[in-house]
């Protein structure tokens, strides 16, 4: 029985707006956008857009796995980076960095496609 797409990969679906909304964060925010922490919500929410987008196309492990290692990223950043001075910012920074964590994991742990392919990189004894 095939899952819809739409219900398959809701997580990838809520992960790419996520990743959008990390993006324009600096804008809605109302900071500069040539500033470090600036930059670093730029690049991370790119990231996240562009992995949610492959995973959304076809599953990929190893595109899930990035996506939580850049959430992780993006929850601790503001300590990281020293910015937790730009309360909303690093608010902000923390609740996508949990949220796509979350969805990331919840993800690895629904997915049969990504299930199979875990099972695929382990060594056979």
């Amino acid at each position: 029985m095939a899952m819809h797409l739409s219900t398959k990969r809701w997580q990838d679906q809520l992960i790419l707006l996520i990743g959008l909304w990390l993006i324009l964060t600096p804008w809605a925010l109302g900071y500069a956008p040539n500033t470090l922490e600036s930059l670093n919500a730029i690049v991370v929410g790119a990231l996240m857009v562009v992995l949610a987008a492959f995973d959304l196309y076809k599953t990929y492990l190893w595109a899930v796995l990035i996506n939580a290692m850049a959430a992780v990223w993006v929850a601790f950043s503001p300590w990281v980076l020293h910015y937790t001075f730009a309360r909303p910012l690093a608010a902000n920074a923390i609740v996508v960095g949990v949220a796509v964590l979350v969805l990331a994991i919840w993800e690895l742990r629904s997915d049969p496609e990504l299930h199979q392919q875990w099972e695929s990189t382990k060594p056979v004894s």
